[in-house]
């Protein structure tokens, strides 16, 4: 069993969202122009992530899997409201976004001016409901766990929009080659990085507790 350090680190490096799964590529290469729309993006996907995967853990966890129902009776554990994960989850990340899009535009209009279309946005980004659509598949155990992967993912997800954005700031004063201006530099760049980010799969960083055998409960069984 993961340790929640594990999941925290992995989440930020070897299962980056942007390196390793390739979502939320078009925010990624459309405000990744420059650092300060980039750092902005990414506080914002930041925020929605922490938010929107333990919400949507307690919604799984106490609403929709089978038997999640039953702290309202034993009568209720055979519900099954699974089938109702995927909108429930995107109301969550919808009603969320709006939060954060008032937020912006309250107290940082120039950010909100530059960010343009792409803060909506964040509601059909790939990363936010990938999250909790992972943090679903993955069935962590605890909501410390589904927080843990959320802010690494958010944090994963930063550091890769502002790295391709700084990156992008320098190249603009660098010899590309015509052909491979724009995008294409910032395609092959980004592959690049993601096979650097991937040096870091097999780093365990927490402990797991070591699994007990068989025989060693039948023969603590037999001393007692």
């Amino acid at each position: 069993m993961e340790s929640t350090l594990d999941i925290f680190v992995k989440a930020i490096f070897s299962e980056n969202m942007i390196f390793a799964y390739f979502l939320g590529m078009c925010s990624y290469l459309a405000v990744s122009k420059t650092v300060k729309t980039a750092v902005g993006l990414g506080a914002a996907v930041i925020f929605v992530l922490v938010v929107t995967v333990p919400v949507n853990y307690l919604l799984e966890n106490y609403l929709l899997k089978e038997g999640a129902l039953t702290w309202l009776g034993e009568e209720y554990k055979e519900i099954d409201l699974s089938f109702l994960s995927f909108i429930m989850f995107i109301a969550v990340v919808a009603s969320i976004v709006q939060l954060v899009e008032m937020l912006v535009e309250k107290f940082a209009p120039a950010l909100y001016g530059a960010l343009g279309i792409f803060l909506p946005l964040i509601a059909v980004n790939c990363s936010i409901l990938g999250g909790a659509l992972f943090m679903q598949e993955r069935q962590y155990s605890t909501l410390l766990d589904a927080t843990a992967f959320s802010l690494g993912s958010g944090i994963g997800w930063f550091i890769a929009i502002v790295a391709i954005a700084a990156i992008r700031e320098k190249i603009r004063y660098s010899k590309v080659p015509p052909a491979l201006r724009g995008l294409g530099i910032t395609f092959i760049i980004t592959g690049l990085m993601g096979m650097a980010f991937m040096s870091f799969m097999g780093i365990k960083y927490g402990k797991e507790e070591p699994k007990k055998t068989e025989s060693a409960k039948i023969e603590k069984t037999n001393q007692k």
